[in-house]
């Protein structure tokens, strides 16, 4: 049989003919054979398959080999023994030299056929000697990988005991070291890289089964990158090692290298040179971080002799290597390391002065998004060193000119960039060579972890937070040994200002502020949230100083009854007017609480009701276009209204006069009224509740509807919507006011003035109408413009009023009927005892809803970053109020402080930032401004605003004089968890590293525990993955 088969591949037959009878000669291999026939099958496939001239031939050996061995295993164990392995390997076969990687693919069929045989163990044991010795002769990469793919198939062929393979490994690696790629065409590239991976591979295997060699591997791998040896220069992959080190040995292996007296300055310049080579490696993964650690490491021990050396002898080709998009992440990253932390001479960047420009045209003309991005990061890196090394317009010029379109980065950010990378800022306990996997943003803020659709309650706690002085305030709290909420909030504020952490998760703080009803890991309103906090944070307070109180009464009893009756009397004064004295409201009254007066007038007998509420936002409805032109009397018809019910709330929160709830207080004019969450269950307990009800719910459509005639038109603003808010409203029709005076349904007018201003106006947009048919809410996505400076009218009484706060008075009459009807509706005396002002707003914060329904969607919040209360010079209180009758607009549009929105943008950058779940970002106000325009569905919902030119607000001239114009010193128990904490987030990013494959391959990324997420989520909803390393499992994510 072996001679027909030898005849019929060298014969000249045609090759379909060959196959049909190799075919059958392979089928006959199931017929007995002799040992010697076996044999003879044997010996000529080998020889085939070793020696065959053409592929056929090979092909068909191995064929051959593999049927005849299966079927007669015995003779093929004898044939393949010791001796022949041996000899293959040593000698090779023929003019075959034991150097071909043929050899070992024959070696590594027959393994596969004896493998149940007893035999093969000593085929191991004989293949762990020679390949040892093979890769001590450094084989060329295809032998050694090779090598390394039949080891990895049969691991049992791998040197066994630590001593065999640790040589092998330091092997290997020098092994890799001499590696040398064949041919410069693409595919032999291909080829070449593949051939190195291969090798690497192995190398991470055995790490990962003994441990112990991983250590000695790198010691070899450095003495190898360090050798002062001109002759020899080592291979550019050994930068395949990198991805497979695990990434919380950086910290340990760059102190011991950098503190290492053994390690001479000479020595770490060349292994330094070395590893910045290795950013051409097309698949070396985070060789820059590896780099850039030891840059900060020598940093940190005061090596500046090697840096210098080292970047003035690399800048440049770590700059060419930006031309090639494969290693362009890599090299910018140390690229911008190295300059901005040169910031001694400007010698290291004059070096790659001249060859920015065409760099920069390239970029553009690539157009690609990625290279943009790329552009964009060299445009702010290139306007730091030119701030940084100024006086040189000869050089500079051509580089300002080709990037005259990119956006330039402000003083601000580059004088923080800068002054954070200077090698001086480098600590000796090398905290910084983590700084890539984790820390806050550049911003410098803390994002907050979605813990599953609580993004409603991240971005109403970053906005309070961006409230500085009730920050301040909350943080000079004096809650040691308390348990309440506000001491919960003051945690939770003292980790946002001090946490290392990029995010914090306020698991504890929304266990203990979530709403009862609100159904755990589903989405919920904001502002329904925000009012039930404050609320509550308002309660507490006013709970724990009645307690106090007691306290006092019971002590001031045992002293003489005088004092004891001076103090029930100024409780009592206290009780009926807490606005009297400032020094006895809480902190949500002294921050977010105002006063607003409520007057309905009878058209028929001129008599007058007014009622004052406390109040800590306002719900402002959406108005038809008729009221944008003039703000004019609302006509109103709907069910009777009595006196005791004419403002409707939504959630309430108490208000300190009585115990009576402060307000949410809602348009109930013209156009409809736009429920937010609650205001369904708060009508049933209303006086006249369902017919108040029915009318709102019959009105929510029509609303709907003019809301979208809007569309296409004049953009509205919150100037609009406070104006139809504050604008006099007629009460006529099934709406009639019901006099007691007349003691019957009269038309009437009811005006709405705010007499008291807070601290910080939050203003809720009611963009959510409850659909009755469909039982739904859906969402109004107007577009409504933010002015930067909004102006307040206030009545201020300069003299107690003759009603009592909280209720009402009736029966005040006014006779004339004059043009000026809102004139003449106000009280006897209205003139004296009230003073129409202009008070200026700045925005502080926008919480923005993206979604079409509240029921789901999400929520982020823009803030900006204000110093505190203070004049502020931002509007001139007499201009403004010069420009406006009290008795025409309620508000103007036009006025000094619009002027000034945007130099404050521009001359405050970097002020505003994006708080979104983990994310904190920069953005502007124009961003702000325009992100409905962008993002149809993104809408803005809640809107904070500080007052400006206050005199009431948190003084930051501390009595221990330990802080001025800044957050007040944290006290001990505080710190020290933040400490604890800090010290604990650095452990947990050096063990990250283990984690990281099983994070990747979860469905929920590192900052949403259990994979819970809001529901529709936009795009950037919620914190990105990441952070951390992988085991010994994870390829491609480790770092070097």
């Amino acid at each position: 049989m072996d001679k027909i088969l030898e005849g019929l591949v060298s014969s000249s037959h045609p090759l379909p003919l060959k196959r049909v009878i190799v075919r059958r000669v392979v089928e006959s291999a199931e017929t007995p054979l002799s040992q010697a026939q076996c044999r003879a099958m044997f010996a000529l496939s080998t020889r085939l398959v070793l020696q065959g001239p053409d592929p056929f031939q090979r092909q068909v050996g191995r064929q051959v080999l593999e049927a005849y061995g299966r079927y007669h295993r015995a003779e093929f164990e004898a044939f393949f023994n010791r001796g022949l392995v041996l000899g293959l390997l040593q000698r090779g076969y023929g003019e075959l030299s034991n150097r071909d990687p043929a050899i070992l693919d024959y070696i590594q069929a027959g393994l596969r056929l004896i493998m149940s045989c007893p035999s093969v163990l000593e085929l191991f044991e004989l293949l762990q000697v020679e390949a040892l010795r093979l890769v001590c002769e450094r084989p060329a990469p295809p032998l050694c990988a090779r090598l390394c793919q039949l080891l990895g198939d049969f691991p049992q062929c791998l040197p066994r005991g630590r001593k065999l393979s640790l040589a092998f490994c330091q092997q290997l690696v020098r092994s890799i070291a001499h590696f040398q790629s064949q041919g410069s065409r693409e595919a032999e590239l291909r080829l070449y890289v593949s051939q190195v991976t291969q090798v690497s591979g192995l190398l991470r295997s055995v790490w990962k089964a003994e441990p112990d060699t991983l250590l000695p591997s790198l010691q070899e791998l450095f003495a190898v990158i360090s050798a002062a040896d001109t002759s020899f220069e080592p291979s550019v992959a050994l930068a395949s090692l990198v991805q497979h080190i695990p990434l919380q040995m950086i910290t340990v292996l760059i102190r011991s290298l950098t503190t290492d007296p053994n390690v001479k300055d000479a020595s770490m310049t060349q292994a330094l040179c070395r590893m910045i080579d290795w950013l051409s490696w097309p698949l070396a993964q985070h060789v820059e971080t590896w780099v850039i650690a030891l840059l900060k490491g020598l940093a940190a021990v005061q090596k500046f002799t090697i840096l210098i050396d080292v970047t003035l002898l690399k800048i440049e080709l770590v700059f060419n290597r930006l031309w090639f998009p494969l290693v362009r992440p890599g090299a910018l990253a140390v690229l911008s390391h190295m300059l901005l932390s040169f910031q001694h001479s400007p010698e290291a960047f004059h070096l790659i002065v001249p060859h920015v420009v065409s760099l920069v045209h390239s970029f553009k003309r690539d157009g690609l998004p990625s290279s943009t991005a790329f552009l964009m990061q060299l445009t702010e890196l290139i306007h730091c060193m030119m701030y940084h090394y100024s006086g040189f317009p000869e050089l500079y010029e051509p580089i300002l000119e080709a990037v005259k379109d990119m956006p330039k980065p402000t003083e601000e950010k580059i004088k923080l960039i800068l002054s954070q990378s200077a090698w001086t800022s480098q600590s000796s306990s090398l905290p910084s060579c983590l700084s890539r996997l984790s820390g806050k943003s550049e911003t410098g803020k803390t994002g907050l972890i979605n813990l599953g659709n609580t993004c409603y309650m991240n971005s109403v706690i970053q906005a309070l937070f961006m409230a500085t002085d009730f920050r301040r305030h909350v943080l000079s709290l004096n809650l040691n040994g308390c348990n309440s909420l506000m001491r919960k909030l003051q945690h939770l504020f003292a980790f946002l200002a001090h946490t290392q952490r990029e995010a914090y998760a306020p698991r504890i703080f929304f266990e203990a502020s979530r709403p009862p009803w609100f159904t755990p890991r589903s989405q919920q309103d904001c502002s329904e949230y925000l009012r039930f906090l404050l609320d509550r944070l308002h309660e507490e307070e006013r709970t724990l100083k009645a307690l106090s109180s007691a306290k006092t009464s019971e002590s001031i009893i045992m002293n003489e009854d005088s004092q004891t009756q001076e103090a029930v009397h100024k409780a009592q004064v206290f009780a009926e007017a807490p606005c009297m004295g400032s020094e006895e409201r809480t902190l949500i009254e002294k921050m977010f609480g105002g006063k607003l007066k409520t007057t309905i007038c009878c058209l028929n007998c001129k008599s007058m009701s007014q009622k004052e509420e406390a109040f800590t936002d306002l719900s402002l409805a959406f108005c038809p276009p008729a009221s944008l032109e003039n703000i004019g009397p609302k006509c109103m018809e709907r069910s009777e209204v009595k006196d005791d019910y004419v403002v409707q709330t939504s959630t309430s929160a108490t208000s300190p006069a009585g115990g009576t709830p402060f307000n949410n207080l809602e348009v109930n004019g013209g156009c409809d009224t736009i429920m937010n969450e609650g205001t369904i269950k708060d009508f049933s307990t209303e006086p006249n509740s369902e017919n108040t009800a029915s009318s709102e719910l019959n009105k929510v459509q029509d609303n709907r509807d003019m809301s979208q005639r809007l569309v296409g038109k004049n953009t509205l603003s919150v100037t609009d919507l406070l104006n139809y808010f504050l604008a006099p409203e007629i009460l006529s029709g099934d709406n009639k006011y019901y006099c007691e005076k007349c003691a019957s349904l009269q038309n009437a007018e009811k005006t709405m003035q705010i007499i008291e201003e807070p601290e910080y106006l939050i203003l809720t947009l009611l963009r959510f109408s409850y659909d009755p048919k469909c039982h739904i809410r859906r969402k109004i996505l107007d577009n409504v413009s933010l002015p930067l400076v909004l102006e307040l009218p206030v009545r201020r009484a300069t003299s107690p009023l003759a009603v009592v706060s909280g209720g009402w008075s009736v029966g005040v009459e006014i006779s004339d009927i004059g043009e000026n009807l809102a004139k003449k509706l106000k009280p006897s005396g209205a003139d004296e005892v009230t003073c129409p002002q202009l008070v200026p707003y700045m925005l502080s914060s926008v919480v923005v809803h993206s979604g079409v329904s509240s029921e789901s969607g999400h929520y982020y919040s823009y803030a900006r970053n204000v110093t505190g209360s203070g004049p502020s010079g931002l509007c001139h209180q007499s201009t403004a109020l010069s420009l406006v009758s009290p008795q025409d607009k309620l508000l103007t549009e036009e006025s000094p402080c619009t002027v000034v929105e945007n130099e404050l943008d521009t001359e405050m950058p970097r002020e505003w930032f994006l708080f979104n779940d983990s994310r904190v970002t920069f953005t502007s106000f124009q961003s702000v401004q325009k992100i409905t325009s962008r993002f149809p569905k993104d809408t803005a919902y809640v809107l904070f605003y500080k007052k400006q030119n206050s005199t009431c607000g948190f003084n930051t001239n501390s009595a221990n004089g330990l802080w001025v114009n800044g957050d007040p010193p944290l006290q001990k128990d505080l710190m020290d968890a933040i400490t604890k904490d800090n010290k604990l987030y650095l452990q947990e990013q050096e063990l990250s590293a283990r984690t990281q494959a099983l994070q990747a391959a979860s469905a929920s990324c590192s900052f949403r525990p259990n994979g819970f997420d809001d529901n529709d989520p936009p795009g950037s909803c919620g914190p990105t993955g990441g952070g951390g390393g992988g085991g010994f499992s994870t390829v491609g994510r480790l770092v070097f």
